[in-house]
């Protein structure tokens, strides 16, 4: 396999390593520790962060593209040959998944089509009937075989996952247990009875109960397709579980592109004030003013334009959505760090009147230095609060704009294209409810979660709150 690099590959792995930077700068400084130390002490706020890391688990994986190596062809030895298309580490794993592309429509684990064809018999008459599917169900000779079968895989799937899951469990316990020499018995007690109030029995829960879920569609999914088929054919678990990249870069790409003007532009106008505080003001309240759907579905007709005129510096569909996806996260980080500017703009006029503040401009301390020691460290805390809060409005506002054809482009997996889709089925009869019904679900088990992980956030980092308790 030969790897290549998008944009929105390297900017999302470098913002990972960025967090992972800042969560070791912080374990190594007890003010930052502790408000981190408070979230973990939370049950639901790490359930919450163990969805988030399972879904962050499967946009890695989904964002190492690579193009495979084709087989070698009698006559071209030495010659190594690889294929147009690009695919993901997610693709490989996912590979029967992804393969088994039936006709159109199919439900949820069924075993025919979804809409009566024109069948030619042995005897070379014609019927009107529903099909068989090419790959669901396909091992199956009759229907009845169905219930039990599905019931037999997924129990399967659950002792398997549960299995995984204790051996993984023990050699964590083995591990804490010769880093803190105890034993592994004690350790599991403790747990068990939670004598350390934490979050570990909630952890353990959490993680078995996703354990049993992976291991549940991994035993079903290269025979049924769990969540039905979309009008091309494709599994539509498979583009779902696709769509967790998309909306995690809209999420945090954006918040990349956001936090520089946020930070810069409203410092500035907080602490010199004046004319500098006029222009700004001036500025996002011009910003605020323009509908943000009407600037966004400019930028992405200019870049169509771009597009149209420059086809040949796109190597492939994948690199063409790709950059449409970039673009779309510029776009939303430019037309979204109004409403966090206004508050780091009041937050540094509160702090400038402070006495240690005053004292430092006394004893002729720079702007700069004042502005990087003094007023950026103590309005992290609104930073980190409003990054969190607004990942998930984020992740909905992609839904939204896909849904009036101006978000992600179409051949790009994503929840809003997937509902996008599906829209324009309800009118149906009977009526194709499953990918809507599976965009939704995926969405808010991500939304809730990011919720919830939020919740904890901004109540460890408030100032007021950790003085009142």
């Amino acid at each position: 396999m030969r790897f290549t690099l998008f944009a929105t590959d390297a900017l999302f792995f470098s913002l990972i390593f960025v967090a992972i930077g800042y969560f070791v700068y912080a374990s190594k400084r007890e003010h930052l520790r502790a408000p981190w130390r408070e979230v973990t002490k939370n049950s639901l706020a790490m359930a919450a962060a163990t969805v988030l890391a399972s879904f962050l688990i499967i946009a890695i994986l989904d964002s190492i593209h690579f193009f495979p190596r084709l087989e070698q062809v009698d006559g071209d030895q030495g010659q190594v040959h690889y294929a147009s298309e690009v695919i993901s580490m997610f693709d490989l794993l996912a590979g029967p998944v992804r393969e088994q592309v039936e006709k159109t429509y199919s439900a949820p684990f069924a075993i025919h089509a979804f809409s009566k064809e024109t069948i030619e018999l042995e005897d070379g008459s014609s019927v009107r009937d529903y099909p068989r599917l090419q790959y669901g169900g396909a091992h199956l000779t009759d229907v009845r075989e169905r219930a039990p079968d599905v019931t037999r895989r997924a129990l399967g799937g659950v002792i398997g996952a549960l299995i995984a899951w204790f051996c993984g469990v023990s050699m964590m316990l083995i591990w804490v247990g010769r880093k803190t020499a105890c034993g592994y018995r004690a350790h599991l007690f403790a747990m068990l009875r939670n004598e350390n109030r934490g979050p570990a029995r909630t952890l353990l829960v959490a993680t078995a109960s996703i354990a049993v879920v992976i291991g549940v569609c991994a035993a079903l999914a290269p025979y049924y397709h769990i969540f039905g088929t979309d009008k091309v054919g494709t599994d539509v678990l498979y583009q779902s579980l696709k769509s967790i990249r998309t909306g995690l870069i809209i999420g945090t790409l954006t918040t990349l592109v956001m936090l520089p003007f946020a930070i810069l532009l409203g410092v500035s106008a907080g602490y010199f004030r004046g004319w500098i505080d006029d222009v700004i003001q001036y500025l996002y309240t011009t910003l605020s003013s323009i509908p943000g759907v009407l600037l966004i579905a400019s930028a992405a007709l200019l870049l169509e334009v771009y597009m149209s005129k420059h086809a040949d510096e796109f190597t492939s569909l994948v690199a063409r959505a790709d950059l449409r996806l970039l673009a779309l996260c510029v776009i939303l980080g430019i037309t979204s760090w109004t409403g966090l500017c206004r508050l780091l703009r009041g937050e540094t006029m509160k702090l400038r009147e402070i006495d240690f503040v005053e004292a430092a401009r006394a004893f002729g301390v720079g702007h700069t230095t004042i502005i990087v020691r003094h007023m950026v460290p103590n309005i992290m805390h609104i930073v980190m609060i409003s990054i969190v809060l607004d990942f998930s409005g984020l992740v909905l506002a992609e839904a939204v704009l896909s849904y009036i054809n101006i978000g992600v482009d179409p051949s790009m997996e994503s929840w809003g294209n997937m509902i996008n889709s599906a829209r324009l089925e309800l009118a149906r009869e009977p009526i194709v409810w499953w990918s809507l019904l599976a965009a939704l679900a995926f969405m808010f088990v991500l939304v809730l979660a990011a919720n919830l992980f939020a919740d904890a956030v901004r109540d460890a980092f408030d100032p007021r709150l950790r003085v009142i308790s």
